[in-house]
């Protein structure tokens, strides 16, 4: 089975759309939440991802917060104007879509999905060998997908020494996958690892292997979009350089 799995697309409907059509035909699609915040296209991003066959799609820390399950105050000043827009102009259907979804963690097949973690799947970020370790203690699959730190890498842990390693995954060099790993397939709306191309990953389940993909899209346009809705200025900024 051909797997598209996708992070935080934070309202951006252009970098979506390019994922999409550059990901091509696969059999489901796991999205590990944060459809909306950020970005200009909240309402845009959930009716896309809406109707997407066989989705398997969890909220994030963002979504959560849209939705009245979280108060905005747990966000910094500039996310927390989006979360406000966002509120005013998703429709009732988008809202009832959202609230259907589960932030839990969620096992699918060989894979646990969560947002940030396993162990807090809405706000903890896994950015180092440290928190990724004692992360493994709260899986039990051979691996673990997140997203929420918008970075595109891999942790894997040696279970003979104990010892876990950070890789910073390259597009298309497909990864055979063996236990134990926690995998990131980076953000497609909002990247912060200094590539500002839409970022996604391609899960083979049979051959098991994990693709981290990149795709360019139209930056300026979305940044326009941002400026237009009187979004902060520092969310359109940094779409060009992927931080």
């Amino acid at each position: 089975m051909r797997v598209l799995v996708v992070s935080d697309i934070h309202a951006n409907y252009t970098a979506l759309k390019a994922v999409l059509e550059d990901a091509g035909q696969v059999d489901e699609t796991w999205c590990l939440g944060d459809l909306v915040g950020y970005g200009p296209d909240p309402n845009a991003v959930v009716e896309e991802v809406r109707d997407i066959p066989n989705l398997t799609c969890m909220l994030g820390n963002h979504d959560v917060a849209v939705i009245g399950r979280m108060p905005f105050e747990s966000f910094n000043g500039d996310a927390r104007r989006a979360l406000i827009y966002h509120e005013k102009v998703l429709s009732a259907s988008n809202m009832d879509f959202m609230r259907a979804l589960s932030s839990n963690a969620k096992v699918c097949g060989d894979a646990t999905l969560a947002h940030g973690s396993p162990r807090e799947p809405l706000w903890e970020y896994i950015l180092n060998s440290v928190s990724a370790r004692t992360n493994f203690d709260h899986f039990s699959t051979p691996w673990c997908f997140v997203g929420h730190s918008h970075i595109q890498c891999l942790f894997a842990l040696n279970e003979k020494n104990d010892r876990v390693t950070l890789e910073q995954t390259q597009p298309e060099k497909i990864i055979s996958l063996k236990p134990r790993l926690i995998l990131n397939p980076g953000s497609v709306g909002q990247p912060r690892d200094r590539d500002p191309r839409a970022a996604y990953a391609i899960y083979e389940t049979e051959d098991r292997t994990w693709t981290p993909r990149r795709v360019e899209y139209n930056i300026a346009e979305v940044q326009q979009r941002i400026r237009e809705s009187g979004l902060p200025e520092k969310h359109a900024v940094r779409l060009s350089d992927g931080w």
